[in-house]
């Protein structure tokens, strides 16, 4: 875990523990890396609801309620963060998909991510695009996910 994401995971144990949000995570080419950076953070067991690691593709569709198809697509994204929040009650919800690399994947280029985030019921899709080695897009990931479920909950307090 870097250090960047020691601090992303204060400041939202911070928000979440204050304003009494949950918070739940969905994960393909992180496989855990999310969950886990936020259950090291301060009092992760009063707002960190849990994950699903849904490297397979029929973990998405069976456990998450992924509609069967490609994977690396923003309307996967989506559905991981609906399946997630409604499976873990959770307010907040993030989930990744994505071309991890080193080459590419369902026609992605290695390095595109697809970074579902917001309320389970509407969540928000990103397309990000990172380079390097599959260790570098992980982390990368790791960072953008955490970075957002950062914007939402400021988002929150308005």
């Amino acid at each position: 875990m870097t250090t960047e994401h020691t601090e992303l995971g204060e400041r939202i144990a911070d928000l979440a523990s204050s304003d009494g949000v949950t918070i739940a995570v969905a994960e393909s080419l992180t496989s855990g890396a999310i969950a886990s950076a936020l259950g090291a953070s301060p009092q992760a067991g009063d707002w960190f609801a849990g994950g699903v690691v849904a490297y397979s593709e029929h973990v998405k569709f069976d456990v998450l309620g992924v509609t069967p198809g490609p994977v690396i697509t923003a309307e996967c994204a989506g559905q991981m963060a609906s399946g997630v929040g409604r499976l873990l009650s959770a307010d907040l919800v993030a989930a990744v998909t994505g071309a991890g690399g080193p080459g590419p994947q369902e026609g992605r280029e290695a390095g595109t991510v697809f970074l579902a985030h917001g309320r389970p019921d509407a969540p928000r899709v990103e397309e990000l695009h990172f380079d390097g080695e599959p260790e570098e897009v992980v982390t990368a990931t790791v960072e953008a996910a955490l970075d957002a479920v950062r914007r939402d909950l400021e988002e929150l307090r308005g």
